[in-house]
């Protein structure tokens, strides 16, 4: 974000334990007035009530509600890749199943807040460069994880980490967010199945020599 997009940037960093707790309060706060009373009408007033904190308190670190919905936004994807280290020495299959999970899990923790957020979030222009630079950075550091992981056997690793972030994050959303959301348990298994199927190679298909089937050219 440019130096003109003060409006959507925390105030301040909390470097100590107390000062990070009250961030966390007001924004757990925010999640819930956004949900219960929707954006319009999700004040500042309403959530520093809701957080047991002034509203100089709550200005301290954000400059309105707007800064507030950017730091849940902001929040929500980083908790979408976990620890990729620790999946290393996993099967792949367990390693996929750990990502998938993740994504689920953080998209059915609350879906109408979820909601809330992407929907306003797409209002800001200065918002999509940063969703996009955090996709880039997963996406990053998932291709590291499948040049290292030796079952995986895909002949382009960036494409391969490019469709498997967008895959696990598109379909967790829509699919958990939906009116009629599919059973999260069941999900997972099913992308997770997907998945590892696509990254070992083993998904039946024709081979790139083969040729097209008739009438397509």
């Amino acid at each position: 974000m440019t130096p003109d997009d003060k409006h959507l940037q925390p105030r301040k960093t909390p470097r100590q334990i107390r000062a990070e707790l009250t961030r966390q309060r007001i924004l757990a706060a925010a999640a819930h007035v956004f949900t219960e009373h929707g954006y319009a009408a999700g004040t500042t007033n309403r959530i520093a009530e809701r957080a047991g904190v002034s509203i100089g308190s709550l200005y301290q670190y954000f400059p309105g509600k707007d800064a507030i919905l950017v730091a849940l936004v902001t929040d929500h994807l980083a908790r979408e890749t976990p620890d990729l280290d620790e999946l290393a020495a996993l099967p792949l299959a367990d390693a996929v199943r750990a990502l998938v999970h993740a994504a689920v899990h953080n998209h059915n923790d609350d879906p109408e807040l979820l909601s809330v957020m992407m929907q306003q979030a797409i209002r800001w222009p200065e918002v999509m460069p940063l969703m996009a630079e955090q996709q880039r950075d997963r996406a990053t550091e998932i291709r590291s994880f499948l040049d290292r992981h030796p079952q995986v056997d895909v002949a382009d690793t960036t494409t391969a980490a490019n469709l498997v972030v967008t895959t696990v994050g598109v379909v967790a959303h829509w699919l958990t967010a939906a009116p009629a959301a599919l059973d999260p348990k069941s999900l997972e298994d099913e992308m997770t199945a997907m998945l590892t199927r696509y990254l070992t190679g083993s998904a039946d298909g024709p081979s790139q020599s083969d040729p097209p089937p008739p009438g397509i050219r």
